[in-house]
């Protein structure tokens, strides 16, 4: 009932505002996604593979279709229900949809599917994940070079090894720059939950960090609320560009570019040649960066940024190798540039 429910809220969604045009033309490309439980305005994750589904809408002429998750049970019953429409590509947005996309694959072996995030090892599946400690090596460098009180801190969504990546990669950064530099972490042990970002970031401020990294989704927002009125102490985004959360005290955002994978997924399939397997993206991809430092610029000096672009050539010419775990931090080295 469940499902059946849900495919009927599909369809009359999908032929809201259609005019005499009730569902996709024939040989359109269509696209279907599911959010993770952050949604659809999270101004980080979710709105980034949005945007990817917008672009291919924009530049493709494809047919798309969004089901919202509220909570994990949601996963199944949504990536069934966009399955039974027959979209050409049925996008998961996170490693929580792991299981059931696996699930629900192995059920439709010609249907297609993409996830973000995880690795579903099915042959109608296309796995996409990020070198984020690329990015989040630039992001703990930068807040190094701007700390005054050489304390900054790092709130994570969940404590699981896909965060654990942005986490070494920024402590990784900061000691790049600052070998005696304290990191102190926190983790919401949730994504969406704002009210424990914004008291775990007052605790992080509380306690001397100046600068905090929110690799946390939606409950990131919570330290944007939390370093609002705080004088002298920044915030760094994640996932999209969150540089206009609080002008001028978010330092700079790491944007994953979530949109540009699922853009290129979209268009592999709109051309005929849909991707397989593992995709990796990285930051010499183009995939993963900092943002312009619109609101911040003058607060971080020339000089800072021309040692940023240093060491983020040596990330892209592998001389330095950001770690992606716990481990790979506790063995890494400063390296002389």
């Amino acid at each position: 009932m469940r499902v059946a429910a849900l495919l009927a809220a599909v369809c009359a969604f999908a032929c809201a505002g259609c005019g005499h045009h009730r569902g996709p033309a024939p040989g359109q490309t269509t696209l279907g996604m599911v959010t993770d439980v952050g949604g659809l305005g999270d101004r980080s994750f979710n709105d980034s593979a949005y945007r990817g589904l917008l672009r291919a809408k924009s530049e493709l002429g494809a047919y798309v279709q969004v089901l919202q998750s509220r909570s994990a049970a949601d996963y199944q019953p949504n990536l069934i229900a966009l399955t039974n429409l027959h979209y050409g590509m049925v996008y998961a947005i996170g490693f929580l949809m792991g299981l059931d996309l696996d699930s629900v694959a192995k059920q439709n072996p010609t249907q297609q599917y993409a996830i973000i995030d995880a690795v579903v090892d099915d042959p109608n599946v296309v796995s996409i994940t990020f070198r984020e400690q690329d990015g989040s090596f630039l992001a703990g460098a930068l807040a190094a070079m701007v700390s005054k009180t050489h304390h900054i801190g790092f709130l994570g969504g969940q404590d699981i090894p896909l965060i654990r990546k942005f986490e070494a990669g920024y402590i990784a950064g900061a000691r790049e720059v600052d070998p005696s530099i304290r990191v102190d972490v926190k983790y919401a042990g949730s994504f969406d939950d704002v009210a424990a970002g914004q008291e775990l970031s007052d605790l992080l401020y509380d306690g001397g960090a100046d600068i905090i990294y929110a690799a946390a989704g939606k409950a990131g927002l919570g330290t944007a609320d939390a370093v609002k009125a705080r004088e002298g102490c920044y915030m760094i985004g994640v996932d999209s560009d969150q540089d206009s959360l609080v002008p001028g005290k978010v330092l700079t955002s790491m944007v994953k570019k979530v949109d540009v994978a699922v853009f290129d997924v979209a268009k592999a399939l709109h051309d005929g040649h849909p991707m397989h397997g593992h995709v990796i993206f990285g930051l010499k991809d183009g995939a993963i960066g900092l943002t312009d430092f619109k609101y911040t610029k003058a607060a971080i000096g020339p000089a800072n940024l021309a040692r940023l672009k240093t060491i983020e050539a040596a990330i892209v010419n592998g001389k330095i190798t950001p770690p992606d775990s716990r481990e790979a931090l506790a063995s890494f080295k400063p390296v002389a540039l």
